[in-house]
């Protein structure tokens, strides 16, 4: 185990809540001490939702430790049975409780309850969340699918959408999204899963004619059995971004069977990809890290829909890192697999891509190296549980990604604009927010500033003073020091990219034993990074 500050996932147990709290007519009943019910929080907290998850704990504490823990849990599940009712129930261990070695599967097989119980083996110091949650899926799946009576012989195709969970990133947008596509089609949803369904509809899933895998992470140890056990086909294709999407309707209609209508995948965002301002993304560099969904998908919309440069791409999915190694060289670069954010930081300060696409964490590091960033995958907070309409896949799913990445780019051109007019009445630096009116004019505990007391740009000799102190100051530490005309040429560039600019041609000069940065050193850096 590693000691950390911030974790990409979960143990496996929090992966098992997710599937257990996205379910209806299911119980959790977990073998965990006092400290490990902090889970409760993930869901009524970051997922703003309105009851606590249907988990039970022994909530055991140390001076239990010299008692009969088995029995507690017995007790506890006894009574989970007895107060809910469940349709099924499972049993489990924390990390923690792991290492008593109690047993849970054994302690519930004596009860003997009239309700199916599932046994969770998850190894909580080899395996995270992500596993935790497919293996439970996988494990209600194979226990409670039952064949079909008869075969189905006429009505139109059904389908089953298997993966969204419990504190999914836009799980519930992109199953609204789906089911629209589906419906376009002809396409009956039969049954979606772990989302809301009961163990009664688990045993309906053979019936089927296949299942769509919108979560491989979740869903695809699950669909992988149905097809060997009952012979149900599952896509292979995550419908994020246009072309995504438009190969899921083709693989769909393909698999039942019906035509697709013609126009069915337009996204709005193909205009702007017509006009003159599009050229402004051309070539920007984009950092990718994500779980392996979400990290593969952004890449392909990133390089091949808008036009971005992926300069890096990783996962912390380590089950899925041969696909994301695949898509990394076919974009002609080395994969990040890691569940460390420090590694993860220390790629995208090397990198100093001008937008980042990643997780809840990679927000954090973009906003400490100063760096545009939009989130793509979970670990998320509670502002990527919107109560508005937000999918990742399908066609809104295509617009959303469109306006959430091309955004953060498109504000540090509007802000240079401001910048430029910095000494304009309406917009020096203590002037209010021209959209709240005049009568806003004077900032709370602060007077307006006269005409001819607004802040201006730093004048020439104050830049040329700034820079001669610099130089004194770099005479000591032996670091490349800015002259007066360097760093008045510096000042010419965006404001957005100029801290980029400075350390670039600080490393250039450094890695050359250069004492001074002169207006020469700074576009002999500017050629040699722009190779």
């Amino acid at each position: 185990m590693q000691l950390t500050l911030w974790t990409y996932e979960g143990p496996p147990h929090v992966g098992a809540m997710r599937i257990a709290t996205a379910m209806r007519g299911l119980h959790y009943v977990l073998h965990a001490p006092q400290g490990d019910t902090y889970a409760d929080l993930l869901f009524t907290m970051i997922e703003r939702r309105g009851q606590r998850p249907p988990v039970s704990y022994t909530t055991f504490q140390a001076r239990d430790l010299g008692g009969d823990t088995a029995q507690r849990f017995q007790d506890t599940l006894r009574d989970a049975h007895e107060r809910f009712r469940p349709q099924a129930i499972l049993v489990g261990a924390s990390c923690t409780a792991e290492l008593l070695q109690d047993d849970p599967g054994g302690l519930a097989r004596a009860l003997d309850l009239p309700v199916p119980v599932i046994p969770l083996e998850l190894p909580s110091y080899q395996r995270k969340e992500n596993w935790g949650a497919s293996e439970t899926f996988y494990q209600l799946v194979r226990t409670l699918a039952r064949a079909p009576a008869a075969p189905r012989t006429h009505g139109r195709p059904l389908c089953n959408l298997l993966g969204a969970t419990a504190l999914g990133f836009r799980h519930r947008d992109d199953l609204r999204e789906v089911r629209g596509l589906l419906q376009a089609l002809g396409i009956g949803v039969h049954v979606v899963a772990p989302w809301e369904a009961t163990p009664d509809d688990i045993a309906r899933l053979p019936e089927a004619d296949f299942n769509v895998v919108l979560y491989p992470e979740v869903a695809q140890q699950a669909a992988a059995w149905l097809q060997r056990r009952f012979g149900q086909p599952f896509t292979h294709t995550v419908p994020i971004g246009t072309a995504a999407t438009r190969r899921f309707v083709d693989e769909v209609a393909a698999l039942a069977g019906v035509p697709v209508p013609p126009g069915l995948v337009s996204p709005r965002a193909t205009w702007y990809a017509q006009s003159v301002d599009s050229t402004y993304l051309s070539g920007k560099r984009v950092f990718v890290f994500g779980d392996a969904t979400h990290a593969i998908a952004a890449a392909r919309v990133a390089a091949h829909e808008i036009g971005l440069t992926v300069v890096g791409l990783g996962t912390y999915s380590r089950e899925f890192a041969r696909e994301v190694r695949a898509e990394a060289t076919a974009l002609g670069l080395e994969a990040l697999i890691t569940d460390d954010y420090l590694a993860v930081e220390e790629q995208i300060a090397a990198l100093q891509p001008d937008l980042v696409l990643g997780t809840q964490m990679e927000r954090h590091i973009a906003k400490r190296l100063g760096l545009p960033c939009a989130v793509i995958s979970a670990p998320v907070h509670v502002q990527d549980f919107p109560a508005r309409h937000a999918p990742q896949m399908g066609v809104e799913g295509a617009n959303v990604l469109f306006d959430t990445w091309v955004q953060p780019l498109m504000m540090g051109l509007e802000e240079h604009l401001l910048g430029m007019f910095r000494g304009d009445f309406e917009f020096h630096e203590d002037a209010p927010a021209s959209h709240l009116g005049r009568s806003h004019a004077a900032l709370p505990d602060r007077a307006p500033l006269p005409v001819d007391d607004i802040p201006i740009p730093a004048p020439p000799s104050a830049v040329a003073a700034a820079a001669g102190a610099a130089l004194d100051r770099a005479a000591g530490d032996g670091s490349p020091a800015w002259t007066p005309d360097a760093e008045l040429e510096l000042r010419k560039i965006p404001f957005f990219v100029r801290a980029k600019a400075r350390r670039n041609t600080e490393r250039y000069a450094s890695e050359r034993a250069l004492t001074q940065i002169t207006v020469e050193t700074l576009y002999d850096a500017k050629a040699h990074f722009a190779r």
